[in-house]
């Protein structure tokens, strides 16, 4: 009866022992994703024309915010906004990047939305490109994003698109920090972009 007592204690302490390496495991590799670049690696099309890949995420802490020219209502007010906080955090415009990436690449070409963004803002750039590529790196970020027909009986007609519409803050690796939510309060958006760039 000692020895199975033995025995019994031995394979408890030995289970117990594989409990807390297997947490402490966990919690390490947790950690590690927390500190990996955020998006996939992508060699799209900037506003100016210029070739822009995922490097240019990670070069300073950064603002993106995905949308489309043709948006109604939430990019223009987005834009509209990120301009002054950025205006206001970082007024000599060295300190963050913002970038602006398309989910209707279709309709935005680059200089569509170079052109959209001159009116709206100096601070923030345009991303878009090949549309098959545009997508691919848009599905691997995971923004969710949906063509919506505005006549349902006519699928092929003209469209609008539903998307996320946050802002996603990046550290200067690339590794996301935060995101700023549409209508978010003034002040909490600038406190968060101050944090960004401390």
């Amino acid at each position: 009866m000692k020895i199975f007592r033995r025995l019994l204690w031995g394979s408890v302490i030995v289970v117990c022992g594989l409990i807390v390496w297997l947490i402490y495991e966990i919690g390490k590799t947790n950690e590690e994703m927390m500190n990996i670049p955020f998006g996939p690696e992508f060699q799209l099309t900037a506003g100016d024309g210029s070739v822009i890949t995922q490097e240019a995420l990670r070069e300073k802490p950064t603002a993106i915010f995905f949308g489309f020219t043709h948006c109604p209502e939430v990019c223009p007010t987005t834009l509209y906004e990120m301009n002054g906080w950025l205006h206001e955090v970082d007024p000599d415009g060295d300190k963050i990047n913002a970038y602006w990436i398309t989910v209707d690449p279709e309709r935005d070409t680059p200089e569509i939305m170079q052109r959209y963004l001159s009116n709206v803002t100096d601070r923030i750039e345009a991303i878009s490109g090949d549309p098959d590529k545009v997508h691919d790196m848009v599905d691997e970020f995971g923004i969710y994003y949906k063509k919506v027909p505005l006549d349902p009986n006519e699928p092929d007609g003209d469209y609008t698109m539903d998307h996320n519409a946050s802002v996603f803050l990046l550290d200067d690796g690339g590794v996301l920090k935060g995101t700023i939510a549409y209508g978010e309060n003034p002040d909490v958006a600038i406190k968060k972009l101050e944090n960004l760039i401390d």
